[in-house]
């Protein structure tokens, strides 16, 4: 009798625990809704700093609107960057990166800004990532080849446009780049003398003797 009553006890208060449990994980998602909307209003009105504290709180409580925070912190960064506020851009688009890794857009987004204030470096990193998520995509071949070129890379610069030319041989981009990147290097290969070539210079004019 006492071990029923015990059984039937323990298995009314799982009832209500889970009972509980549910009603408090439907308040918050309805919470998480309304903040998402709210959120979704403030874009819309471009109001970016309220956007990206509601919908933070929205994702905090239901992770299904880390897309739309991520989206709104890259657009709230493009609208950074269009004021030159380089460095602000930067910041939100390592935000939208954390939540939506695999969106080559932003990384496309952070570079551009990169490249802004000739943070090749990094702008190599960020094209690094796009490429691994793309790793076909001819026009990121094309701009990291581009980007080795400005830091005066000729190697890296060379074997990714090689990569481009193997996939597209008529890309104009590439072998423009092919070309000026060869000229080069062949302006700054010395030039080998041929076998049998005097290499060390006379003391003297040809026909004088020394005094």
């Amino acid at each position: 009798m006492k071990k029923s009553f015990a059984f039937t006890l323990i298995s009314a208060l799982a009832l209500c625990v889970s009972q509980v449990c549910q009603g408090e994980a439907k308040k918050n998602t309805n919470e998480a809704n309304r903040l998402a909307r709210e959120g979704a209003e403030a874009a819309k009105n471009e109001d970016w700093d309220k956007a990206v504290e509601l919908l933070r709180k929205a994702t905090s409580m239901d992770h299904k609107y880390s897309d739309e925070l991520s989206a709104v912190y890259q657009r709230r960064g493009y609208a950074a960057a269009s004021n030159q506020q380089f460095q602000e851009a930067i910041n939100d688009y390592s935000e939208a990166a954390k939540l939506t890794s695999q969106d080559v857009r932003v990384y496309e987004q952070r570079a551009a800004v990169e490249m802004k204030i000739q943070d090749y470096d990094k702008a190599l990193a960020d094209y690094a990532e796009v490429i691994k998520l793309k790793p076909n995509e001819v026009r990121y071949l094309n701009y990291r080849a581009y980007i080795y070129e400005l830091k005066n890379d000729s190697k890296n610069s060379l074997a990714d446009t090689e990569k481009v030319l193997k996939q597209d041989p008529n890309n104009q981009e590439a072998k423009a780049r092919k070309q000026r990147i060869e000229q080069k290097i062949a302006e700054n290969t010395p030039l080998t003398p041929p076998p049998g070539a005097v290499t060390s210079p006379k003391t003297s004019p040809p026909g004088k003797k020394k005094p």
